[in-house]
């Protein structure tokens, strides 16, 4: 596989230019941004069953002491 090498100088006529806006798609907000990547439970119930597990064995552990 051949690797790609780029330098910055390959850019220098761009590298400064303003990012483009458009109308259709404005620029988010950074809080809304921030929103989109904050992190979420993707199961629901998934906290609740770890935690009910780690009693029912500690409970188990504790009987046979």
């Amino acid at each position: 596989m051949r690797k790609i090498e780029r330098k910055i100088e390959q850019y220098s006529d761009i590298i400064n230019l303003p990012r483009p806006e458009t109308r259709c798609h404005p620029r988010m907000p950074i809080e809304k941004r921030a929103v989109q990547f904050a992190p979420f439970a993707a199961l629901t119930g998934y906290e609740e069953v770890v935690k009910e597990t780690i009693q029912r064995h500690e409970d188990e552990i504790t009987r046979k002491i």
